[in-house]
């Protein structure tokens, strides 16, 4: 009936009814399953990807999978955009949300051939997502978050993306970057955080620089490449000539008169430029004669100011990124000017060392041994820009693992051993006899359907599913927290191995799956109705 009345509004519409449609999603999601699965766990493999200008991704990050895939299937479209959102809500988590996608369809299809009805399998769902959240409450280990834990939860999160030397180089790098910006009362932020890529060695030379690297140097070669225990200015000032922001003119007749117009305006700059120079040599006298003075502009300095500062031995850099401004405050102190009227002492920071660092035509300055720096940088450095990539995007997953872990104060044992104990929690008859009737179907497709995880993770370590099931189970039986060991093919305790997951990770997965599932579940018609199909044919055409 609802397929005949779109026919008849549009006889180009094209109309799925009812098993196609069903069939059409449990596909698609399958397929993006298959896609994914062989990148879980830290055994996963990677998947290079090819754009239209022939640009190479080597990632098995799901984030950047997904969102950089062409994908045309409106179903797998909607599951990548509710993965994605997984990854901008947790930090993690996007592949195997996905998997848990997939396998939710594929169990409940077993239950749709056999005839129910999917609405009596969604309310299964329902009820065991609300269960299966309540045993997370339960599972989950609430914890002081001291710095060797948080290295245990970094080092999870990284060894899945990385290898496990580079992995273990970054571990201590992230945990410290995310403990430097911590303030007490105050949400963490991670924007604070800068993270540089330089092509430079090998990625095992990775560092985490107390301070801030700037991707560029000074300007001026006579200025100092190297100060040490410097003053540092930073400024929003321009010392150059600027042109007026409006439409004006000025008119001379002769050459006296447009000298003492040029005078005048470099008069302009140059009583900004005393004014700087009056401070270095306020601060710069007495016990700290020989200590280096930094300028830091974030607007452009022209050569005759650059060749000043040069000649008073002043650092200075121009036109630095705005994000940078509010990172120099908080790693050496001071206030940003936007005015040279009023400088004091008191509005400088202090660092140990500033120096310059040339790599080929590049420049980066790095500003260190700074007091108690609120504001860090992760340098990144590797042989090519796909190790860099893969190394950031790591980087990025193992901060926002930390910070997860401080926020919530809780973290929940890895290595597929929630997933299991989760599965027996459901299965328990005392449960099951909570919900009537054939709802219990879902509850049972549910509780199977996790198993996804701790099978993908076996199945790409290279050990036999199965086989590693039966023996998790039994551990999960006798009351005990059991993972995989991928070293071995064995159980072990997780939490003695220091593997740990992310609690608001599997909150929001166990949330996300049964809504996609069941909002995919409940279609019955998939209609390609839109505007552009109602357009004429062209002319020739049939």
């Amino acid at each position: 009936m609802a397929s005949s009345a779109v026919k008849l509004a549009n006889p180009n519409a094209e109309v799925l009814r009812r098993g196609d449609a069903l069939a059409m999603n449990i596909h698609s999601a399958r397929g993006l399953q298959n896609v994914l699965q062989s990148n879980l766990s830290p055994r996963g493999t990677l998947k290079l990807l090819v754009d239209g200008a022939n640009q190479l991704t080597l990632t098995k990050d799901g984030k950047v999978l997904l969102s950089q895939m062409q994908i045309t299937n409106p179903v797998a479209v909607m599951i990548a955009r509710a993965a994605t959102a997984q990854d901008d809500v947790a930090g993690d988590g996007t592949t195997g949300l996905v998997l848990l996608v997939g396998e939710l369809l594929k169990q409940a299809a077993v239950y749709v051939e056999e005839g129910l009805h999917p609405r009596v399998v969604t309310d299964g769902f329902d009820a065991a997502k609300a269960e299966a959240l309540r045993f997370l409450e339960q599972f989950k280990t609430t914890a002081p978050m001291d710095r060797e834990l948080l290295c245990s939860v970094a080092r999870t999160a990284l060894r899945t993306k990385l290898q496990d030397s580079v992995a273990a180089q970054m571990t201590e790098a992230v945990v410290d970057a995310v403990l430097a910006i911590r303030q007490p009362g105050q949400p963490i932020d991670l924007f604070m955080v800068e993270t540089m890529k330089m092509q430079h060695r090998t990625a095992t030379d990775s560092r985490l620089v107390r301070g801030l690297v700037l991707d560029h140097g000074a300007r001026h070669p006579d200025m100092p490449k190297r100060l040490q225990n410097c003053f540092v200015l930073t400024l929003n000032v321009s010392l150059e000539y600027e042109k007026t922001e409006i439409n004006s003119g000025f008119f001379y007749s002769s050459a006296e008169q447009r000298d003492k117009l040029i005078e005048s305006e470099r008069r302009f700059v140059d009583d900004k430029l005393r004014r700087i120079v009056d401070l270095k040599n306020t601060v710069c006298s007495g016990a700290d004669k020989d200590c280096g003075f930094v300028v830091i502009n974030q607007k452009g300095i022209d050569p005759m100011s650059l060749d000043v500062l040069a000649k008073h031995n002043i650092m200075a850099l121009r036109r630095a990124k705005r994000r940078n401004m509010e990172r120099l405050q908080l790693c050496c102190g001071g206030v940003a000017q936007n005015s040279v009227e009023d400088l004091t002492p008191a509005v400088l920071g202090r660092a140990g060392a500033v120096y310059e660092h040339a790599l080929g035509e590049n420049k980066y300055t790095y500003v260190e041994e700074c007091r108690d720096p609120r504001s860090v940088t992760v340098l990144i450095k590797g042989p090519n820009g796909h190790v860099l990539q893969q190394i950031h995007d790591a980087v990025r997953d193992g901060l926002r693992a930390v910070k997860n872990a401080i926020e919530d104060g809780a973290l929940v044992a890895g290595a597929g051993a929630f997933q299991v104990a989760c599965r027996q929690h459901l299965l328990r008859p005392e449960f099951l006899h909570t919900v009537r009737g054939k709802a219990q179907m879902g509850i049972r497709a549910f509780a199977e359907a996790l198993l996804v995880i701790p099978k993908t993770i076996a199945s790409n370590g290279g050990y036999d599913p199965m086989d590693v099931l039966v023996a998790l189970e039994d551990e999960a039986r006798d009351g005990h927290i059991a993972g995989i060991d991928l070293n071995t093919g064995d159980v072990l305790d997780p939490a003695q191995e220091g593997i740990w997951d992310n609690y608001r990770v599997l909150r929001q997965q166990l949330h996300s799956c049964a809504v996609i599932a069941t909002n995919l579940l409940h279609v019955d018609e998939v209609m390609r109705a839109g505007r552009a199909s109602i357009k004429a044919p062209n002319p020739g055409e049939e």
